[in-house]
């Protein structure tokens, strides 16, 4: 039975690789055609053409040999007699070419809930797989918890990285930023597959163990990609929480009217944030006196306002009351002055 499976496992393997090598050839001889096109044509263009063109028969016709191979091999599984191997292990039922149904569309709400819910059951799981190094112990690892092959897992491993970013752990932020996005490729090959996740991991580290430059050379710098969002994504969140912490100081700091007393000392004259620095209250009694009426009052009212003057029980009332008879006398002489 093991044997069975390894078999369909290496079909399974072989297939995507071969799609993929298709796929890059094809892409190149797009280009090729394109430049002949376009007039540039000499020996050495129309050679490489012509071998590309081969290349792309020779995998076309790998690509049919191995569908014949998988459709054998599924005629057998289904004759297989039902019994624990068969039933409990992970066989072939899960391979690239078990098409994956449509998903559900899900609403926000829906989205955050499953998030939650998955965070909080399996968090210990998705951190232990973030600090993993070796390609061979990540491998193992999700064959062992099958489960965290999804799209949550990588969405708790980019809010892992935030908060080391935000701690200045930069060297674990990287560590587990890699893994995120060896989950994040994994989904990607599910996602061109239309398969299962679950099913394709292995074909993601068959290949990144055996990978050409190019293709590391994409890995890293979806890598490098990653970690400056989240180095981003950490300045925001840091900003947002000053931000926070600024109001939170500010609206303890507000006075008996609702005046920030801060706020109020920035926008007083130079003469009476001498007298406050200097805790002087005749200073600031000779510095409303020089000012203007209405002005004077203004600038009285806003200090008791904001707690930056706490005079004694009765002398603002006594301030207020001048500052009325005094306007009360300049009218008077204003209607004097008129008659």
């Amino acid at each position: 039975m093991a044997e069975f499976q390894q078999r369909g496992e290496d079909l399974e393997i072989n297939f995507a690789e071969c799609k993929r090598l298709l796929e890059e050839a094809q892409g190149q001889l797009k280009e090729l055609e394109e430049g002949r096109n376009m007039g540039e044509e000499d020996e050495e263009r129309e050679a490489e053409l012509k071998k590309v063109q081969a290349e792309v028969r020779k995998l076309k016709k790998n690509e049919k040999s191995f569908e014949k191979m998988i459709e054998e091999y599924r005629r057998e599984e289904k004759q297989l007699p039902w019994n624990v191997d068969t039933i409990s292990k992970e066989g072939f039922s899960k391979s690239v070419l078990n098409v994956k149904p449509a998903p559900k569309e899900e609403t926000v709400q829906e989205k955050l809930e499953k998030h939650k819910t998955f965070a909080e059951q399996y968090m210990k799981e998705i951190k232990h797989f973030g600090m993993l190094r070796r390609w061979d112990d990540s491998q193992k690892y999700l064959s062992d918890n099958p489960h965290l092959v999804c799209e949550e897992t990588a969405n708790c491993l980019v809010v892992i990285c935030i908060d080391f970013e935000i701690d200045e752990k930069h060297a674990l932020m990287e560590q587990v930023a890699h893994q995120t996005i060896v989950v994040q490729f994994i989904l990607d090959l599910a996602r061109k597959l239309e398969v299962d996740p679950r099913g394709c991991f292995r074909q993601f580290f068959s290949r990144i163990k055996t990978a050409d430059k190019p293709y590391l050379d994409m890995f890293d710098h979806e890598l490098e990609l990653l970690k400056e969002r989240v180095r981003s994504c950490a300045q925001i969140r840091m900003e947002s929480a000053m931000k926070e912490l600024e109001e939170e100081e500010r609206q303890k700091r507000l006075g008996p009217g609702g005046l920030d007393p801060v706020e109020v000392y920035e926008s007083l004259p130079k003469e009476m944030q001498r007298s406050f620095d200097e805790k002087n209250i005749q200073m600031l009694h000779d510095a409303i006196n020089k000012l203007d009426i209405e002005e004077g009052k203004y600038y009285l009212r806003r200090c008791i306002d904001s707690g930056l003057w706490v005079p004694e029980s009765g002398e603002a009332d006594d301030e207020e009351e001048e500052y009325e008879e005094e306007e009360e006398e300049e009218e008077e002489e204003d209607d004097e002055g008129k008659h």
